[in-house]
């Protein structure tokens, strides 16, 4: 029988500026309501970054996340998942301050170093609202996005070790499945764990559904399939074909306005719950169920929300 789908969502994320759409959340009440509206459509896990209330940029401090997990853990019982890829530019440090303090049941990790090229998005607009926005996107032209192996270990121990919160180890590229498996092998991650697959960022794997085959096929060799929980984003366009395609090789999928600001072709989303909505009845037609959270808790061995810091 097949396993019911977790659903994703990520609602603000770190990449969009809030030129390119006014439906992205931009202040901690606005993050608060578009959580707790995707988990009511049908997210089980609630992907998070925080943004400065004034300008939209995004923002690590703790205080920040402080305005929104509280409500969000008040009004749902979705697993709330702190990113510590935060934002473009930022250290380590910084990007785990916010998930040490609250010590959530999840946070993301990215699983290397890569090229992160959002400079393409500068094409689609002349004008800006804020003065950090263009040469926020225009930096990426010669920027890394640092996660190497000491920094990786760092987190596990820190926040995995220390905390007991579980991962969302997101793999941009086909090394980075080699990357987890490292650290398999060396003890430091432990089954059951959450690979997230992405595709279609500049510097890393294109959204090539043959991509997305091969790095499933892979995933299963390096860790057997009974040992990990696997999903699927995409950027942009592809947002709702590779999480069907997910959905349909029986995997999970992740959904929201950090990944793609849009519901159709030159149709912005006005909500991240509209997304979810999309994705769920695409589930549900395909005779596949959307999982709870506590179903995605049990799967994934997650400490419970009992046991954070917020």
């Amino acid at each position: 029988m097949s396993k019911s789908v977790i659903i994703t969502c990520a609602p603000t994320g770190g990449i969009h500026t809030p030129t390119m759409s006014p439906h992205l959340p931009i202040t901690p009440a606005e993050i608060a309501t578009a959580s707790i509206e995707a988990a009511e459509a049908g997210a089980s896990i609630i992907h998070l970054h925080a943004r400065d209330p004034e300008t939209g940029k995004p923002d690590p401090r703790p205080e920040i996340f402080n305005q929104f997990l509280p409500v969000i853990k008040q009004s749902s019982d979705a697993v709330i998942n702190v990113s510590t890829g935060g934002g473009l530019g930022m250290t380590m440090d910084e990007r785990l301050l916010a998930a040490t303090t609250a010590s959530p049941e999840m946070a993301s990790l990215n699983m290397g170093s890569m090229n992160f090229g959002i400079f393409p998005m500068l094409e689609k607009h002349s004008e800006w609202q804020h003065d950090w926005e263009e040469p926020f996107l225009e930096m990426t032209k010669d920027f890394i996005f640092p996660n190497t192996f000491r920094t990786i270990e760092y987190a596990l121990k820190e926040l995995g070790e220390g905390h007991g919160t579980k991962f969302e180890f997101e793999c941009y590229d086909l090394g980075h499945l080699y990357n987890v498996k490292w650290f398999v092998d060396k003890g430091l991650i432990k089954p059951p764990f959450f690979i997230q697959m992405v595709f279609g960022i500049l510097g890393g794997a294109g959204a090539d559904l043959d991509n997305l085959m091969h790095m499933h096929t892979i995933a299963n060799k390096l860790f057997g399939e009974e040992n990990y929980e696997w999903s699927v984003l995409a950027a942009g366009r592809h947002q709702m074909p590779f999480a069907t395609q997910s959905a349909m090789l029986g995997g999970n999928l992740r959904v929201g306005l950090e990944d793609s600001l849009y519901i159709g072709p030159k149709k912005l989303a006005t909500s991240n719950a509209e997304q979810v909505t999309r994705i769920r009845s695409i589930i549900e037609n395909l005779g596949l169920t959307v999982a709870t959270p506590d179903e995605a808790r049990e799967r994934l061995a997650l400490k419970g929300g009992d046991r954070v810091k917020f």
